[in-house]
């Protein structure tokens, strides 16, 4: 029997930050999330219960309206749509602006020691917090947006903006987040910034992966590989795979070793300070099946990260056989798979 989890769900659990007085931040326009729901206990994934389009404060009081994008979106290519939008009040900015700006939110592990007042630790917090920044800010000079608006002023804009170049595509990781969004932005002397935004769902382009722009491992991008043992293991359809759709492995392992079982696993590694590893899929069959040919066929959930490198993340998957033997260390083959 195959088992298989959505994605989040396998690193979600653990209570927020408000239990226990933490808290993280996230800047603007993604500052629509309590900084105590931005933290958890240690051990927890505070970010795993929290949606990319849940972090975006969509307008700020004296604005509203829309930003309405052109899909689909992708890494390298353009970034279309019409912002309206009426004010609520006057206003007055010293400049107005588009952009599109890419975050970074990323669970960092901390501790706080408490001392008497002889400098001897008497007790200890160990907690996780989520702390974001602004890694792109990229402003369009040619989406003209007046500065002075008077309340009950609409106005219109269609934009066509280049997309980041190279990436990172975004991305929730359980433990971190790579988003982007589009902002109409108003800069306030002596106040508040005004602002109307929308999530920018950008995926990874598979050109650029395959032209090399992202390195991702020996053999990821085949649709089938064999590695120094002698094993063979493939993929259908071939790397690059989509979330959501179904994804067919095949192990083939002539010379895996004796032991008690076997199982086949689809792996996500994810290297953020606080990351881990996490088996997506398994199956368990035996060892005469892996030398012979073993087969996992699963769905790919919808909510997978993309293989990423980014400010604090790196996303890999990998396809693997491993063999349980009794008293030893496990044996196992394995191979990397790309997921745009």
């Amino acid at each position: 029997m195959t088992i298989q989890k959505s994605y989040l769900d396998a690193w979600a659990g653990g209570p927020s930050g408000r239990a226990f007085g933490r808290g993280g931040s996230s800047p603007a326009p993604f500052d629509a999330v309590s900084d105590g729901d931005l933290a958890g206990p240690d051990g927890s994934h505070p970010l795993a219960s929290i949606r990319i389009e849940d972090l975006l404060r969509p307008s700020t009081d004296r604005l509203s309206g829309t930003i309405e994008l052109d899909s689909p979106m992708r890494i390298g290519e353009g970034i279309h749509g019409v912002a309206r939008i009426t004010a609520m009040g006057d206003i007055d900015a010293r400049r107005a602006s588009f952009r599109l700006v890419g975050l970074s939110l990323v669970e960092r592990r901390e501790s706080e020691e408490h001392r008497d007042r002889d400098g001897r630790v008497t007790s200890r917090d160990d907690w996780v917090e989520a702390q974001g920044r602004l890694f792109e800010e990229l402003t369009f000079a040619d989406v003209v947006l007046p500065a002075q608006l008077r309340a009950g002023q609409t106005i219109e804009a269609s934009f066509a903006i280049p997309a980041p170049r190279l990436g990172p595509p975004s991305g929730h990781a359980g433990c971190a987040i790579v988003a982007w969004a589009v902002e109409a932005r108003w800069d306030i002397p002596m106040g508040s910034d005004q602002r109307i935004a929308a999530v920018v769902p950008l995926r990874q382009h598979p050109d650029l992966l395959r032209a090399g722009v992202l390195t991702v491992g020996a053999g990821a991008m085949h649709d089938s590989w064999t590695t120094p043992e002698g094993a063979t293991l493939s993929v259908d359809p071939p790397p690059p795979v989509e979330p959501g759709t179904p994804l067919a492995m095949r192990v083939a392992w002539p010379g895996a070793p004796d032991g008690r079982s076997a199982r086949l696993e689809l792996v996500v590694d994810v290297d953020a300070p606080n990351g881990g590893q996490t088996v997506i899929a398994t199956t368990a069959t035996s060892i005469e099946a892996v030398r012979a040919g073993a087969d996992l066929s699963i769905v790919l959930p919808d909510d997978l990260p993309p293989t990423l490198d980014a400010p604090d993340l790196s996303v890999r998957y990998r396809l693997r056989a491993v063999i349980d033997i009794a008293f030893r260390p496990d044996a196992h083959v394995e191979r990397l798979v790309v997921v745009t």
